[in-house]
């Protein structure tokens, strides 16, 4: 049996190779973890929210969508948010961000509990994040939840017929205007 010894990369080995790489990848302490694309639900429900941010957001926030990287954990974990909203003028480096004050995953069968536990565990120490906003593909469904004080968090759920509130940005925006020209009739 040959075993390969693999060397954990640097966050500067990671950022260089991530410049030049094909498909995106994702960093956590020192080894790296393709991405899959994901489905046309998954792109519509993350680009409508988007939208809406970038209409919404004026000079004061700039809104990212899933090709901008968020730096966490003093650059020991690398992840591409499907949505982010910065509102930090000092938080301009052009290739990642690390003070959002609102994220948002399109949960997917293969990523849901990588959100919902490993990056929503990283996501919770920044100290700039008051909103993380998890969307269901399938349904009509979103988790919104909203920083109470340094260590604790609330939760409100979101169906039909309900209204997204985010306070990092003045938005106000119907559940079912994320699913804008989604097909809910096909699997996620």
């Amino acid at each position: 049996m040959v075993h390969a010894l693999l060397k954990p990369l640097t966050e500067d080995e990671y950022l260089a190779a991530e410049f030049t790489a094909d498909v995106k990848h994702e960093f956590l302490y020192g080894t790296v973890h393709a991405m899959a694309g994901g489905s046309a639900n998954h792109n519509r429900i993350a680009g409508n929210l988007y939208a809406r941010l970038l209409a919404v957001s004026g000079d004061a926030c700039q809104p990212f969508i899933s090709d901008m990287k968020l730096r966490l954990d003093a650059g020991s974990l690398f992840y591409y948010p499907d949505v982010m909203l910065v509102c930090d003028p000092r938080d301009n480096e052009p290739y990642f961000k690390t003070s959002p004050c609102m994220v948002a995953e399109v949960l997917s069968p293969s990523t849901q509990l990588t959100d919902r536990r490993e990056k929503w565990a990283a996501y919770q120490k920044l100290p700039s994040l008051r909103e993380y906003l998890l969307i269901a593909q399938d349904r009509p469904y979103a988790e919104l939840y909203k920083r109470v004080n340094l260590r604790q968090w609330g939760m409100t759920v979101l169906e039909a017929g309900d209204t997204l509130e985010l306070e990092c940005v003045d938005l106000t925006l119907p559940v079912q205007e994320l699913y804008r020209g989604v097909d809910l009739s096909k699997p996620a």
